[in-house]
């Protein structure tokens, strides 16, 4: 889970609400030593007023586990899940690992194979029509 030698831990995040939740945010306090009783009611008062009030505590630069959330509508974050996907079905699908360790090594070692053998340009085909239903 959260490796607790760390010494900051960066996350990004989309602004989808689950990655702004309250739940989060007192999983967050609570690893930070800040009392939950100095956050305020969800919807009503302090950090745990609003989405933006959960946001701005989550992205403070003075805790151990910060997020920083992408803008609405970036689509260039598809990119980077177009390379997890390979990744999965590339590597760690089937993959047979002994350790972190080896999960680790394995993982720098395909992306050092990737970065040498197959990495091109992914092909951006969205147009920018929206979607019908």
């Amino acid at each position: 889970m959260f490796d607790q030698t760390a010494s900051k831990w960066h996350l990004i995040m989309d602004c989808l609400n689950i990655h702004q939740s309250e739940s989060l945010v007192l999983w967050i306090a609570e690893m930070e030593g800040i009392p939950l009783d100095t956050l305020g009611i969800k919807g009503k008062s302090g950090i745990l007023q609003s989405m933006s009030t959960r946001a701005q505590f989550l992205a403070n630069p003075l805790h151990k586990v910060v997020f920083h959330f992408t803008p609405k509508h970036c689509s260039w974050l598809n990119q980077v899940e177009i390379w997890f996907s390979i990744l999965t079905r590339k590597l760690l699908h089937r993959g047979s690992f002994s350790s972190k360790v080896d999960l680790k090594q394995q993982i720098l070692s395909f992306i050092e194979y990737f970065n040498q053998k197959l990495a091109h340009p992914f092909q951006w085909t969205f147009k920018g029509k929206l979607l019908a239903i």
